[in-house]
This record gives structure tokens, sequence and C-alpha cells, in this order.
């Protein structure tokens, strides 16, 4: 090919039409949108800098697309929509730490010329010139498709390291200096040749200077209300309402950032259903959850606190599941379920188990929420942790206090293994006239890792034993990420992923779908 000049300059608008040519030209197979006139106009006018081509004669035939952001904010686990702001570009900020590739591509008429090496070193070059810390993009497995029948994705990236497989995008990333960072599952849904997968591929900027910051910033401090609950009968469900308000109402007042109320805290209400057996009764009792949550998203809004509301029981196609709601203070609602039932909730109530586990994030972090039983299997709670969960929620129900004492001991251990905090709390008082949920036993807690910044016996918080009452505790996040990086021992970082390996059943159903 006789090219008689090559130039690597900013994109401007002007250049939309030929950048669209050679896009379509580089994705034949594309089953996604490409990028519309608007998008390309609002990242030149957004961060001009980061949006470089380069031209054969005049004529675009590459280009490599950028922005800036504050990459804590996303952590490793992440989409391609979340860092973009959904395609809006609005996650990128002058105050972030890292370059992140949004796109990149070279015309296939013009490839084997070492062109997209000028635009990876074009890139690089913006990055020391703006002091950022490193580039970072989830890269593209165009050929994964032909191998993942018998390659898990780990295995195919370690075959693309040892040169037994060539991929034309992987294997031109690791040649450039970057190195893989973690395997991103969902990241991009239109990209069938990689079936969705990415790789988070990552150069650092070795000539950059850390800039002068606070250690923490105010948001790493969040208050946390736990309500110890009191079982008591009502005269009917607007007296149960009354009193989650009057809780509300109280963590509200103390500017807490979460509210959590205790496994199945509505059994009062079973006590109307006395003349059915337990399973007939706890069914019955399902009638109120879709209520009980309106009033508690409603109480959300009204108390500018995030609420995680205990559980309650509900039917789905005919069966019986232990499901909670996360309402979130803007009005966004959010579902989790208990995944493990016990001997008891199986047989009495005929409880099923959810199946569905996964991170939620809130205005004051990221968090986790397994229902009582639950947290005695490390296996869930391992499993958010490798989603960057920074607290976890645990209501739970008891009625004795060695049932509380399995609770409560297998929540510090997922505290320390996990490197996270840990919040349970539960219902106390009797409730003579119910069956089968006739005492309960509690002591609600804040747990944490057990380390120099950390109190030494990991306890934050607790409260009076079987007492009815509010416990209030101050966590601070920034703590957590001193301690994965110079913890005196790091579970997360220690673990020998080259000996062992947790992951998530692919063919799980989720119950949760069914409810929302």
């Amino acid at each position: 090919m006789n090219i008689q000049e090559l130039k690597v300059e900013k994109l401007s608008v002007k250049d939309y039409e030929q950048l669209m040519e050679a896009m379509r030209a580089a994705y034949p197979d594309w089953q996604g949108g490409f990028w519309s006139l608007t998008a390309i106009s609002k990242l030149i006018h957004r961060f001009g800098e980061g949006q470089i081509v380069i031209k054969a004669d005049g004529v675009v035939v590459g280009c490599a697309l950028s922005i800036i952001v504050d990459f804590d904010r996303f952590e490793e686990a992440h989409t391609y929509q979340e860092v973009t702001g959904n395609y809006t570009f609005n996650t990128h900020t002058v105050k972030g730490d890292v370059l992140y590739g949004i796109e990149v591509f070279i015309h296939p008429d013009y490839r084997g010329l070492r062109l997209g090496r000028r635009l990876y070193d074009a890139r690089k070059e913006l990055c020391e010139l703006m002091n950022l810390r490193a580039i970072v993009f989830g890269g593209r497995i165009p050929l994964y498709h032909e191998f993942s029948a018998t390659l898990s994705p780990r295995e195919y990236i370690r075959k693309v390291k040892s040169k037994e497989i060539y991929d034309p995008v992987l294997s031109f990333q690791l040649s450039n200096d970057f190195h893989v960072m973690k395997i991103l599952k969902g990241y991009m849904p239109n990209d069938v040749e990689s079936e969705e997968i990415g790789v988070l591929l990552e150069w650092d900027n070795i000539y950059y200077s850390a800039r002068k910051k606070q250690s923490y910033t105010p948001t790493s401090n969040v208050r946390l209300g736990l309500v110890q609950w009191q079982m008591r009968l009502y005269g009917d469900v607007q007296g149960l309402f009354d009193n989650i308000e009057f809780f509300v109402d109280a963590v509200s007042g103390y500017k807490c950032d979460f509210a959590l109320f205790p496994e199945l805290f509505n059994g009062p209400l079973l006590a109307q259903f006395n003349h059915m057996n337990e399973a007939d009764a706890m069914r019955a009792l399902a009638q109120f959850t879709p209520e009980i949550k309106d009033r508690f998203v409603q109480l959300a809004i009204k108390y500018n606190v995030n609420i995680i509301t205990g559980s309650m029981p509900s039917i789905v196609n005919g069966r019986l599941y232990n499901i909670g709601y996360l309402c979130h203070r803007n009005g966004r609602v959010e579902q989790y379920e208990k995944i493990h039932v016990t001997p008891d909730e199986h047989s009495y109530w005929g409880m099923n188990g959810g199946k569905r586990v996964r991170t939620y994030d809130t205005d004051a972090g990221r968090i986790g929420i397994l229902v009582c039983y639950d947290v005695e299997f490390p296996e869930l709670s391992r499993l958010l942790a490798q989603e960057r969960m920074q607290i976890l929620f645990v209501p739970f129900l008891t009625d004795t206090q060695n049932a509380y004492m399995r609770v409560r001991h297998c929540a510090q251990a997922r505290a320390i293994e996990n490197e996270c905090y840990v919040a349970i709390a539960g219902s106390v008082g009797n409730l003579p006239k119910v069956e089968n949920l006739d005492i309960q036993y509690a002591q609600s807690a804040v747990f944490t890792p057990c380390d120099f910044a950390f109190p030494s016996n990991g306890v934050k918080s607790e409260a009076t034993p079987n007492t009815e009452m509010v416990l209030i505790s101050d966590l601070d996040l920034g703590l957590l990420h001193e301690l994965h990086a110079h913890g005196s021992v790091r579970n997360l970082k220690d673990r020998r992923e080259d000996v062992y390996q947790l992951s998530y059943v692919s063919d799980a159903g989720t119950t949760s779908e069914a409810f929302e």
C-alpha cells in the first residue's frame, strides 16, 4: 500500500463520516449500534484531547477514544455501560486519575502497518502529560467464541499470553505493555464474538506523581442504625406500620445512612392465622408483603435513609420464598432473597431457597445482604467480597442463645476473612399466641476486621441482649482501603487462585426476576 502521509491528530466533528466508514469496516459482524454524531460531539466537547484519530493521506483509518475517570468509583468490577455513564460520558472528570479507553480500532485495509501502536503511543503520551496514574480499558477477546466450548476465559487468556493462541485484540494489547487485571463478565452485552466477556487491562504510568489529597473523603464515613425489634402483638397491620415508622424516624433523627430491620419482623401478624397449620399461616402472612414494601419505599424517601427491610414471606409461582428489599432513599428499590433455608423452615413452613446473590451500589458504599442462615455459608460472602463489598448486612431471627451464637460467630468470621464490616440485627421478646415464633433471642452488633485500625476484638458496637433498642454505629470505609493494601495480613490479596477458585454456577436461575 502506497501511503504518502500518516498523521495522528485530535478528532473533530467534521471527521464523523470518515470515522463511521472506518468503524463499520472494522466491525463487519457487530450486532450493536455505532457511535452517533451526538455522542462523538459530546466526547469532543467534554475531552477533546482524549479523542485521537490516525489519518492516511487525509482519510480517517483508525481512532482511539477515551475519558478520564475516578477509578475508585468503579474499582475492578464494572460494565462498559457503567463506566461510560450509560453512554452519556458524565463519568468523565478532570479530577480523575485514570485514562479509560472506550474505543480503539483500525480499518482492516490498513492493519499490519503498526498504526494501532501509534494510537497507543499517543494515549501513553497523553497519560504522562496529564499526570494520570494509568490507562485502563475493557478489551475484547473476539476469537474466544471459537474456543469457549473447551476453554474457560482464564485458560484462553493464559494460552494467549503464552502465544499458544493468537487473539488479534488481546495479543496486540499484551505486546503494548498492558497487563490483565480481571475478567469482566457481561462487560459489553452486544459483543457476541467475545461472549460478552471483557478483559480489564492496565498500563501503568511510571512517571505518575501522586497528587496531594486527604486520606479519606467525607463520604467514607457511614452511619448505621440497627433496629433490635420487639416482637409484640398488633391489633391490625396499621399497628405494625406505626412501629416501623417510629424506628425509621428515630434512625433518621440520628442522620443514619442505613436502617436495618430483622428477618421476619412482621411475624406477629401470624397471630390472626393461628387456626391454620404453620405452612398455610406463613403463606397467608405473605399477603401483607407488597403493602409493607410500598410503605418502606415511602419511608426511605420521607426520612432520607436507605432501608434494608429485613425479610418477609412471598409467594412466586406457587412457591414460598423468604425475601427482602433494599429501599434506597432516592426511591429506587432492589430485592434480595434468602438462599439457604433451615430444616425447620422447610419442614414447618414449606419455605424454598432463592438463587440470586449480588452486591448493591448505594450512595453510602457497596453493600451485600445475607439473610440469617446464609451468613453461615462462607462461600456467599466471599463471592460478594470478590465484587468489592464494603458492608455486609445480616437480618436474622433466632430463638435460642446457641442459635444466635452460630449467626454471631459466623458473622465475625465473615468480617475478618472478607475485610469488610458486618452488621447483624435481630428480634427480641416473646409471642405466646403465635405458633413457631414464640420466643426470640438477639444481640444486634457491628463487626470489623481485626487489625490495628479496628477494635482488637473485632466488635465495633453491640446492643444490650434481648432488649428493644436502636444501635447506632459509625464506620469509616476508608479504613478498609488501607487494610486491603497495607493490612498485617491480606486475606483477599493473598488468596491462592492458582490452587482454588470460587465462582457462581453459570446456569443458576434467578428467583428475583419473578418478583420484580
